[in-house]
């Protein structure tokens, strides 16, 4: 059940900031980042309400774009396998979890180049230039949505 109470704040936090329409591709890659990063950070496998609350703080900084969030999710992933190994168990909430971490890495979507593009050092000259396009895994768009969902909640 905590899979899907994850997949329901991310999806409550995505709606209510309306940052982009809910149904479209970009909207189902912010709510399983978000989902994601809700999921691996509640430490004690059962995410409550009163919990939810203070997690904002913390999920708003793992979200951050200087953050590496690619490389924690693959760490905490692997963790929970190996706990779920040695218990000799699967666990039905890390099935989905890892289900949609291969999505959400597996799956590119063309958008807006937000950085790779420009050297930092022309970055604060240049600005984005919104028509430039390349192809990203859909993790790298849902983050910044699911941090400024948050933000604005």
């Amino acid at each position: 059940m905590a899979w899907l109470y994850a997949e329901y704040i991310a999806d409550e936090l995505l709606r209510t900031g309306n940052l982009i329409p809910p149904g479209t591709i970009e909207f189902r890659a912010g709510r399983e980042t978000l989902a994601l990063t809700i999921y691996l950070s509640d430490s004690s496998d059962e995410l409550s309400g009163i919990r939810v609350v203070s997690s904002l703080d913390e999920w708003l900084s793992l979200t951050t774009y200087d953050h590496p969030w690619e490389t924690w999710v693959r760490e905490r992933l692997a963790d929970r396998t190996a706990t779920d190994r040695r218990r000799e168990e699967a666990s039905p909430d890390l099935e989905l979890a890892l289900a949609s971490w291969r999505w959400l890495s597996g799956t590119e979507l063309l958008a807006t180049d937000l950085g790779g593009a420009i050297p930092s050092h022309q970055a604060a000259d240049l600005g984005v230039d919104e028509s430039e396009r390349v192809w990203t895994p859909a993790w790298q768009l849902g983050l910044p949505l699911g941090h400024l969902a948050i933000h604005l909640f």
